[in-house]
């Protein structure tokens, strides 16, 4: 494996739990490609080579999500907030989110609840977590 960051192959890649239906639906609602250009969003349960890199170098994909972009990676609240800065006014859930997440003591503050949230709500499907921490370690 490389020493070098991986690039993303656009200018914002985020990577995320797939397998949750409220983060696919957070995902849409971002609308980033109208602020931000190019958006990939990559599930945190894929196989990619990029989610394990990110792994191995102590990110665990289950702590939040992750937002790289011109060569920084923001991860979970600090994603959040990131991606509050970018959001266009398109309505409730941008100046919500805005709102919530624009100050970055404040998103540390409610993203612990986000991933309560998560968590239960992927034990209810009778979904685990994300397996990419184990991976990671399997290639070291």
């Amino acid at each position: 494996m490389t020493t070098q960051p991986l690039p993303p192959s656009s200018a914002v890649l985020i990577i995320y739990d797939g397998d949750c239906t409220f983060c696919n639906l957070y995902m849409q609602l971002l609308q980033l490609q109208q602020s931000v250009g190019a958006v990939e969003l990559l599930s945190a349960r894929s196989d990619d080579v990029r989610v394990q890199y990110y792994a191995q170098r102590g990110y665990d994909l289950n702590e939040g999500l992750l937002v790289v972009t011109q060569g920084q990676v923001y991860a979970g609240a600090a994603a959040m907030h990131w991606l509050s800065h970018h959001l266009l006014d398109n309505g409730i859930f941008a100046t919500l989110h805005r709102w919530v997440f624009n100050h970055a003591w404040l998103a540390r503050l409610m993203y612990p609840l986000l991933k309560l949230g998560r968590r239960w709500w992927l034990a209810l499907r009778g979904r685990s977590l994300i397996a990419q921490a184990d991976k990671a370690r399997d290639l070291r």
